[in-house]
């Protein structure tokens, strides 16, 4: 371009001083969902500072802003995850085969609340929760059952659990072998992401020193044993959904991602032989540009720090790879047909953001996990968006808007102003005991909770464009039946197990908590003796404590 940024910038200023003359409204900066200004026209003045391949680059190139992979989508489209399950074992494997069956190329399970706080189905806590928000796994035979008939050397497969996901990574890894299938075959995620849990979702078990000496202690074991398996999937998207901004997400969830590094190194593990074995865990949100920017920020900062602070030599080590799922708390339960388009605009955001799996959202969850008709119409809106609206033909194809990079270098600022705060607070943990990722995420929800009262930002069929009535659509019902079936079949397990191997198993748990022993096989050899997940859990609650918040005001 021939004219420079001082010549364009200086043009600008004449051009608003005529436009807005004549219409001074159009010129005012307006407010984007982060709360962030934002002005009416960008140019090449507001990119000026940009160095080509310095700061953006080339797709499979160094910092990976325009993508990890030099052919992104022409190579291979994204892997289509619905995150699914409900009821039992037995119930979600049925919904597993129709999304195959449909087109899913990759599953992702959900797990009912007594699973993700490490209970077991007949524990008195989990009276009336089992198999209500995702499906019940308590032992070896539950998860031999949810994986009836799909070989676990032919899919991928996420799961979102974080305070037991060690456990619930011994009961794949011993069903896989139940198979015939060598763990190193074995491809997929656990979510493990216990930092995010003390920040915003709350289903930790134990303090965190513990918390992550078992994350490293995964790390270690998959680095030998496991490689194709990611072992933590770093979530911001708990994040944004407690109520943070794009910014937040940003930052918070890359802050964890720097402590889960420095901790494996700590622990003694090479970086190389960890590192390209995480894997992130966005929200895709509606402020469609913000959301853009966002992913190919996190892929430079990501990068920059793996090489230049933690001198990883592996360019897999500098590889942000992510999965993104649609914003739940975007979907209304007002009109939630509405939901089908939030979810497409959020899809196509984290598409052109250069996403390598993407839940979408289904139009009934904010009544209920989704009904079959639903989930495949989202799983549809997946597949339109792949074959027909031509945006997997070209790599990263909002590159050099002046609108997209001006955000992208403004989110990566942000972000680093982030880091040096948490810094000042003493890192990732220091900051979540004094809570400061807590007020800065609670700040945020209220201010666009107060915008939405005072109509200042518009929700379609919540505050404007409103229909009298309540929605007639399906809804999922769990029936109490699942429980009592789910209690008994786990009383069968037990009664057909070796008893003293069980608690054999159980005693080498403890030994290896108290000790510097690597858990990984300790817990693999219990689930194969049929040792459930809360007897597991159990073991290490009475070794290593269970966390209690502190009150944050």
């Amino acid at each position: 371009m021939k004219d420079s940024a001082d010549a364009i910038g200086a043009a600008q200023k004449d051009w608003e001083t005529s436009t807005g003359s004549s219409n001074p409204e159009c010129l005012k900066p307006v407010r984007n969902l982060s709360d962030r200004p934002v002005k009416v026209l960008y140019t090449p003045a507001d990119t000026g500072n940009i160095d080509y391949m310095r700061d953006i680059g080339f797709p499979g190139a160094y910092p990976y802003t325009r993508g990890i992979h030099c052919d992104m989508y022409r190579g291979r489209l994204w892997t289509m995850r619905q995150f699914s399950g409900f009821g039992t074992a037995g119930q979600t494997n049925q919904r597993y085969k129709l999304l195959l069956n449909a087109g899913q190329t990759g599953l992702s399970v959900a797990f009912d609340m007594p699973t993700l706080m490490g209970y077991d189905s007949d524990h008195e806590r989990s009276c009336g929760e089992v198999g209500k928000c995702g499906v019940a796994v308590s032992s070896l035979d539950n998860m031999a059952t949810l994986f009836r008939d799909i070989p676990l050397d032919k899919v991928s497969t996420s799961m979102t659990i974080n305070g037991p996901a060690c456990v619930l990574f011994a009961l794949y890894i011993a069903v896989g072998e139940q198979q015939g299938v060598d763990p190193r075959r074995l491809r997929g995620t656990i979510q493990n992401d216990i930092l995010k849990e003390y920040i915003a979702q709350k289903s930790f078990i134990f303090p965190p020193a513990p918390s992550m000496r078992i994350i490293t202690d995964i790390m270690a074991f998959a680095a030998d044993h496991t490689p194709q398996w990611n072992t933590i999937s770093i979530s911001g998207y708990h994040i944004r959904e407690a109520g943070s901004t794009a910014l937040q997400e940003l930052a918070f969830t890359l802050a964890d991602g720097f402590a889960y590094v420095e901790a494996g190194i700590a622990a003694g593990i090479p970086v190389d032989t960890f590192a390209p074995r995480l894997s992130f865990f966005f929200d895709a949100h509606l402020d469609f540009f913000e959301e853009i920017a966002k992913f190919r920020a996190a892929r430079r900062i990501w990068a920059r720090r793996m090489k230049e602070k933690y001198r990883a030599s592996d360019p897999k080590s500098w590889l942000l790879r992510f999965h993104t799922q649609t914003a739940g708390c975007s979907l209304t339960a007002e009109q939630p047909e509405n939901n089908i388009v939030r979810t497409a605009f959020e899809g196509l955001s984290a598409v052109l953001g250069g996403t390598q799996s993407l839940h979408t959202n289904s139009l009934d969850e904010t009544h209920a996990l989704p009904t079959e008709k639903a989930v495949i119409i989202a799983l549809r809106t997946q597949q339109i968006i792949a074959h027909e609206t031509g945006v997997a033909s070209v790599i990263d194809p909002l590159a050099g808007s002046y609108y997209v990079e001006k955000l992208t270098d403004e989110l990566e600022a942000g972000a680093e102003d982030y880091f040096s705060r948490i810094e000042k607070q003493g890192g990732v943990l220091a900051a979540i005991e004094k809570g400061f990722f807590q007020r800065e995420i609670h700040n945020a929800a209220y201010r666009y909770q107060r915008e939405i009262e005072s109509k200042k930002r518009i929700v379609v069929g919540v505050n404007d464009f409103v229909h009298e009535g309540k929605p007639e659509i399906p809804i999922l019902y769990i029936d109490p039946e699942v429980e009592r079936m789910q209690v008994a079949d786990l009383a069968a397990e037990k009664a057909r197990r070796d008893g003293q191997a069980a608690k054999k198993a159980l005693d080498a748990v403890a030994k290896a908590a108290r000790g510097r022993d690597n858990l990984m096989p300790k817990l693999i050899a219990a689930v194969k003796a049929h040792a459930t997940l809360g007897e597991i859990i159990g073991v290490l609650r009475k070794e290593f404590g269970e966390y209690h918040e502190p009150p944050i005001f």
